[in-house]
């Protein structure tokens, strides 16, 4: 019996560490997407003159298109978290070089 909880305990330290693993993969995929989700918006705006009318059209069909296609996440105010994640970090090493934390830890640095 000794050796069954043993051997129970082994693979449960296995499946309890790829679950960690797996779940900071997933969060580091979520950074990179909304990071560049933001630098994407953030230079299509800059590249217009009336920036404002154009930003506030582009964020709302924007969000209407992807919310169709991919469901919940992308409203207008969430795009716009994504805008403000690039701006506060710009450099993308600073975000990328020291990943410890998850896209909403990020969320409330800024």
């Amino acid at each position: 019996m000794l050796e069954a909880t043993s051997l129970y305990n082994e693979i449960k330290s296995l499946i309890e560490t790829a679950k960690t693993k797996a779940i900071k993969a997933v969060d580091f995929q979520r950074v990179l997407l909304y990071w560049g989700i933001g630098e994407k918006i953030y230079n299509e705006v800059q590249q217009k003159q009336n920036r404002a009318e154009y930003g506030k059209n582009l964020l709302k069909n924007l969000s209407d298109e992807l919310t169709k296609e991919f469901g919940k996440g992308f409203s207008v105010v969430n795009l716009k978290n994504m805008r403000q994640f690039y701006l506060a970090f710009e450099n993308r090493q600073t975000v990328f070089s020291e990943f410890t934390l998850s896209y909403s830890h990020y969320n409330k640095v800024r």
